[in-house]
């Protein structure tokens, strides 16, 4: 048997599907339904420092399995999105926000998300450093 990890490649037209995530230790855990069919990079100052890529889905098709006590909030500049991490490992999971429209979302953290190959998606950049 091998040790090596069994991923999957994100799917030619992307379908709605369940993923699951977490921080790194683990204490953060969610799932979330989301058509992900690529990954958005954006350039804000704190997505630039934090490398995070992201996928937008609804709040409605998010749910937080574990760990509401562990969650600590940061906003800066607008204060449109709350950046929450893991007060143990300091990962950023996922924030929420409200889109252009008023709608409520989710941004997860694609790289936080349970058997994404990160490689078979492709990135689309935002320029969130001029907004």
């Amino acid at each position: 048997m091998s040790d090596t990890a069994t991923v999957a490649a994100a799917p030619a037209t992307p379908t709605k599907q369940t993923y699951t995530g977490s921080c790194h230790c683990g204490a953060v855990r969610y799932e979330a339904e989301a058509e992900i069919g690529g990954a958005l990079a954006c350039n804000c100052s704190i997505c630039s420092k934090k490398g995070t890529l992201l996928a937008l889905t609804g709040e409605e098709d998010f749910r937080l399995i574990e760990g509401a006590d562990k969650l600590a909030e940061y906003r800066f500049n607008k204060h449109v999105i709350g950046h929450l991490f893991c007060t143990t490992c300091g990962v950023e999971p996922f924030a929420r926000g409200v889109r252009p429209d008023g709608a409520r979302m989710v941004a997860l953290n694609v790289r936080c998300l349970d058997g994404v190959e990160l490689d078979s998606l492709p990135l689309r950049h935002f320029d969130g450093r001029s907004r």
